[in-house]
Order: structure tokens, then C-alpha cells, then sequence
């Protein structure tokens, strides 16, 4: 008894192009959203700073 095996088609993901996909934009509707990402981006400061002045 032999096994066939089925071979499917891969399908090629979608391509854009490069002027659709660049310029990003940040989306933050809720409020925890907005703190959480400018949390983010002072805790980042804060640690650059400590690790310049502690060493």
C-alpha cells in the first residue's frame, strides 16, 4: 500500500510596493495605550542616562 502525498500550491505572499508601506504610523487610541508608550519611551532615556553617569 503506498501513500500518495498531495502537493499544494504555495501561494506567493502579497508584495507592496516600497512608497505604500514606509512612513508608518503610530495609532494610539486609548488612554493606557498613549501612557504606556511614552512610558516606554522615558524609561528607555532613563536607563541611557543612569548607565552613562554610573559608569
Amino acid at each position: 500500500m503506498t501513500i500518495r502525498r498531495q502537493t499544494r500550491k504555495r501561494t506567493e505572499p502579497p508584495t507592496f510596493a516600497a512608497q505604500d508601506v514606509r512612513q508608518g504610523e503610530i495609532i494610539l487610541k486609548r488612554h493606557w495605550q498613549r501612557v504606556v508608550f511614552i512610558g516606554g519611551l522615558a524609561a528607555v532615556v532613563l536607563l541611557i542616562l543612569l548607565l552613562r553617569f554610573a559608569g
